[in-house]
C-alpha cells in the first residue's frame, strides 16, 4: 500500500491507497477551533499540534483499514510549498518511516496535489487548464500530464482565500472568513457596490487581490451605515468574476475546453454555479473535486504520489522542504 502525509499549513492529513491506485481511505486533523481566536494560523501553534497529532493519526488510519505497517510499500510526502515549520514535521516523519521499513520516498508539491485532487472521483482528459485557489495560493495552470504543470500565471499580492479572510476581518465576522462571506452573501444584493475588478482586462494572466481588499475598507470608512450582506455579496461576486474570466480567457487562449478548479475556495458555492454557468455557455467542461478534497487533505497526495510510485520517480532522503513554489512562469 501507498501511504500519504500532508502537512503543508495547519490541517494534518493521511490516506492510504492500494497498489492498484485505488483510494481506500483518509483522515484529517483540523485545527480551524486552535487558531480562530488568532484570526489567522499561528506557524508555531500548527507545526507543534501536527508534531503531536501525525503519529496518532497514521495509527488510527490503519487500525480502521486493518493494515499492518509492514503493508505500507511507498509514502508519499508534501514537500512544499507551505509553512516550513509544518512541512518539517510531514518530511521528517515520512523520511524516518521510509528509512526504517525500506521502502520509497515520493516527494509531492502541493499544488501539484491540489489539482490531481479531481481523479479521485472524475476522469478528465489532458491536457487541461487548472485554476488553483486557496488561501494561501492563486494560481493559473497549463496541466498536460501529472508530470507536467506549466504555470500561466499567479497572484502578484494577496491570494483569493487570504482576501476573503481579510475582508471577513474587516466585517468582524471571525475566522475563517470564506464560509461565513458566503452565508451572508446569500442574502445580499450583488450589484449594491459596484467593487473593482483587479486585472480583469490586463492580457497578463495573473491576479490581484490587495487592491480590491483596500476597495472593501474604503467603502467601510465611507459608509458606516453599510449592510454586510450587501458588501458580502458585492465582494464575493467580484473576486468570482475576475476568477472566472481569467480562467476562460486561459482555456480560449490555449485552445482546452477542460477546466479543473481546486483548492480551498473551490468549494465556494457561488463560484461553481458561476464557473458551470459560464463553462455551459462557452461549450467548456468545468470540473470540482467534492467539498472534503478541496480542502488540504492526504488523499490528493496519494493521487499524485500513486503515479510517481508508478512511474518510479523517487525522492531522496536528502531531499529538503521548501516554503516557496518553485514554479517559473511559462512562455506563451
Amino acid at each position: 500500500m501507498l501511504l500519504a502525509i500532508e502537512t503543508s499549513c495547519d490541517e494534518t492529513g493521511v490516506a492510504l491507497f492500494s497498489e492498484d491506485g485505488s483510494f481506500i481511505k483518509h483522515l484529517l486533523y483540523s485545527q480551524v477551533a486552535l487558531h480562530s481566536p488568532f484570526g489567522g494560523i499561528v506557524p508555531e501553534i500548527a507545526s507543534r499540534k501536527q508534531l503531536e497529532v501525525l503519529p496518532h493519526l497514521i495509527n488510527q488510519l490503519l487500525k480502521e483499514t486493518y493494515t499492518d505497517i509492514k503493508q505500507i510499500k511507498a509514502i508519499a510526502v508534501t514537500f512544499g510549498p507551505g509553512l516550513i515549520g509544518s512541512l518539517l514535521v510531514g518530511v521528517s516523519f515520512a523520511k524516518a518511516l521510509s528509512w526504517a521499513l525500506k521502502v520509497p520516498l515520493i516527494k509531492i508539491d502541493h499544488l501539484e496535489a491540489h489539482l490531481s485532487a479531481i481523479f479521485l472521483e472524475k476522469e478528465v482528459k489532458f491536457p487541461f487548464i487548472g485554476l488553483l485557489v486557496s488561501g494561501g495560493h492563486t494560481a493559473l495552470f497549463l496541466v498536460e500530464s501529472f508530470e507536467d504543470f506549466k504555470l500561466l500565471g499567479h497572484t502578484r499580492d494577496d491570494a483569493a482565500g487570504e482576501a476573503f479572510d481579510k475582508v471577513a476581518k474587516l466585517l468582524n465576522l471571525g475566522y475563517p472568513g470564506g464560509p461565513k462571506i458566503s452565508e451572508l452573501a446569500e442574502k445580499g444584493n450583488r450589484k449594491a457596490i459596484n467593487f473593482p475588478r483587479p486585472l480583469l482586462e490586463d492580457p497578463v494572466l495573473d491576479f490581484s487581490f490587495s487592491g480590491l481588499k483596500t476597495a472593501v475598507l474604503n467603502y467601510l470608512k465611507i459608509n458606516p451605515d453599510f449592510k454586510v450582506e450587501d458588501v458580502c455579496a458585492s465582494f464575493e461576486d467580484a473576486v468570482c468574476e475576475v476568477l472566472i474570466k481569467k480562467t476562460l480567457k486561459a482555456s480560449k487562449k490555449f485552445k482546452i475546453p477542460r477546466i479543473v478548479v481546486a483548492g480551498g475556495v473551490a468549494s465556494n458555492k457561488r463560484l461553481r454555479e458561476l464557473f458551470l454557468e459560464e463553462g455551459q455557455k462557452n461549450s467548456i467542461e468545468v470540473y470540482f473535486p467534492s467539498a472534503e478534497f478541496c480542502t488540504d487533505n492526504g488523499a490528493m497526495v496519494g493521487v499524485l504520489g500513486w503515479y510517481k510510485w508508478k512511474s518510479k520517480n523517487f525522492a531522496s532522503l536528502e531531499d529538503e522542504p521548501y516554503a516557496r513554489a518553485k514554479f517559473k512562469k511559462y512562455k506563451y
